[in-house]
């Protein structure tokens, strides 16, 4: 999973975060509004980082070099 580092717009450090927001969301099915207070993540900018994120690091590596 490559998560940015930090919010685009405000800097905070989230990647740091994902993980365990990965696992309450998606496999403990726990609202991710609980799951953000729980976290510290207050911002708007932050919240829309972890749930915006799209794993596409599968679909990029099939076009390696040639």
């Amino acid at each position: 999973m490559m998560i940015p580092v930090r919010c685009f717009s405000c800097g905070q450090i989230i990647a740091d975060k994902w993980e365990e927001y990965d696992k309450r969301v998606n496999k403990a099915h726990e609202e991710p509004v609980k799951v953000f207070e729980d976290l510290g993540i207050k911002r708007y900018c932050c919240r829309r980082m972890l749930v915006s994120n799209v794993d596409l690091i599968d679909d990029v590596i099939s076009y390696g070099r040639k």
